[in-house]
């Protein structure tokens, strides 16, 4: 099954990744009544939240190899594409502010899981420029998926107690609560404010999820929304953000449509049961352009698509073996990274799985698409760089050698092209040029970075911004 993308007539806007044009094609209803708590001034509401105390590093699904709750389990063993500019449009008629001017910047959100923080790390020069509690429980949460809106927010989910906390990256985003005309925001990795105090941690959201295993993982922001009128650019600055959990009683996965400026659940939907090898319940997640969120599961865990609109749950037959990480490539098909050395594509328009399966040898872990059509993953069991060229449709290379790491576990792509690799185990996070193979830096002081979602925006940018 597939379903039509919007045409994106215009690149616009001071957006972090890129101009984004064009709408999710999703409305906005107002149905749920639950909210996250504010520490910005904003009200809110009240939330609901319960915990355990799990002490699990990572997400301790039980497999071999995994890595989880064991750091180092598993892996003993030129010119860039730039989207500083108008990328690969016309700009149409709305201009080539945003990423074309002074004013671009571009983040990596890496969570720093067994600390409980989340850092913000500039693309550019690998300078972490925050660190911020994730959780009112300072040090707790384990959190693991970040996600970035094209504004350059991030959401943050924890996985023990369940919530998802909302930080700004610029300080216009930011508030000043305590009104003394600037903002009190951490500066780096050793000025962790305390929870409240810092003006850039906007809302935390509890999620009721009992345990470590129910715990939220699949986390991800819509594309901006442009609305109708006579501003054929007018942007919607206030994107929803996606996130899933499992249900303690009836096992199923709960899917909350969340309101971005104030934390409020706008939206539940319930999804399929999740059981047995698939215990983890909903594990990956990416938004399309459409505002559909695409949700993949652990192992042989369920796949399925939220419709933005009618929030109808299509279940997507799934791939004959393990996986693990997710990302969408630019006509928002699924490529999955698995256990037994293999990378997995999912073709909407064919409801049809291709399997790869001569990258490497060990586990491919996370895995994400750039705007130059390769899909990047992070390969384990040896610890390596895997490269898929999307369109022809064939490996590249299954064994990029990446010096001094341990557990390769997340994969992003920064504004300027360059692939991060966030090794958990070396707690360290590799930028690594696409074209060369080099390390062109790597930034230490990361205390196990469990995280390999979105971190950057990048994966949202081109399903929504899609070159052509």
């Amino acid at each position: 099954m597939f379903w039509p993308r919007l045409d994106l007539a215009c690149l616009c806007l001071a957006l972090p990744l890129a101009a984004s044009c064009g709408g999710d094609g999703s409305g906005r209803s107002s149905t749920g009544v639950e909210s996250g708590v504010s520490l910005s001034g904003v009200e809110t509401g009240e939330g609901v939240g319960d915990g355990d105390g799990d002490s699990g590093d990572g997400d301790g699904d039980g497999d071999p190899g995994d890595g989880d709750g064991d750091p180092g389990d598993g892996d003993g063993d030129g010119v860039k594409f730039d989207v500083n500019s108008l990328p690969d449009g016309d700009g149409g008629n709305c201009g080539g502010e945003g990423m074309g001017g002074d004013s671009a910047f571009s983040y990596i959100w890496i969570a720093n899981s067994t600390q409980g923080t989340v850092s913000k790390i500039n693309t550019v020069d690998g300078v972490e420029e925050g660190r911020y509690w994730t959780t009112p429980n300072e040090g707790d949460g384990n959190p693991s998926r970040t996600s970035v809106n094209l504004l350059g927010d991030v959401a943050v989910s924890n996985r023990t107690p369940g919530s998802v906390t909302k930080v700004a990256a610029l300080e216009e985003r930011c508030v000043d609560a305590n009104n003394n005309g600037m903002i009190d925001t951490s500066t780096g990795p050793d000025d962790i404010r305390a929870w409240g105090e810092d003006e850039c941690v906007l809302w935390n959201l509890p999620i009721p999820s009992l345990d470590y295993n129910h715990g939220p993982r699949p986390t991800a922001w819509e594309g901006g929304k442009f609305e109708g009128g006579d501003d054929p650019c007018a942007f919607d600055d206030n994107p929803r953000l996606w996130v899933g959990y499992k249900n303690n009683v009836t096992e199923k996965g709960i899917f909350l449509r969340i309101d971005g400026a104030t934390g409020q659940i706008l939206d539940t939907v319930e999804g399929p049961t999740w059981v047995g090898i698939s215990a983890m319940g909903p594990y990956g997640g990416a938004v399309n352009a459409n505002g559909d969120f695409i949700v993949t599961g652990l192992n042989y865990g369920n796949a399925i698509r939220i419709d933005a609109d009618t929030l109808e749950v299509t279940e997507i037959a799934d791939v004959p073996q393990t996986k693990y990480g997710m990302g969408l490539d630019k006509h928002g098909n699924i490529w999955v990274g698995g256990y037994q050395g293999s990378v997995f594509h999912y073709d909407f328009g064919a409801d049809s799985w291709t399997t790869f399966n001569d990258v490497g040898g060990g586990r491919v872990n996370g895995i994400m698409v750039d705007r130059d059509g390769y899909a990047w993953g992070a390969g384990s069991s040896p610890c390596r760089l895997v490269q898929i060229d999307t369109e022809a449709m064939q490996t590249v290379n299954g064994n990029i050698p990446l010096p001094g790491c341990g557990s390769p576990w997340g994969i992003s792509i920064d504004r300027d092209g360059f692939v991060w690799v966030v090794d958990m185990s070396a707690n360290v996070a590799f930028k690594v040029n696409p074209d060369t193979y080099q390390v062109e830096l790597t930034v230490s002081g990361l205390i196990n970075p469990y995280t390999y979602s979105d971190m950057t925006g990048a994966g949202l940018n081109l399903v929504v911004n899609p070159p052509g």
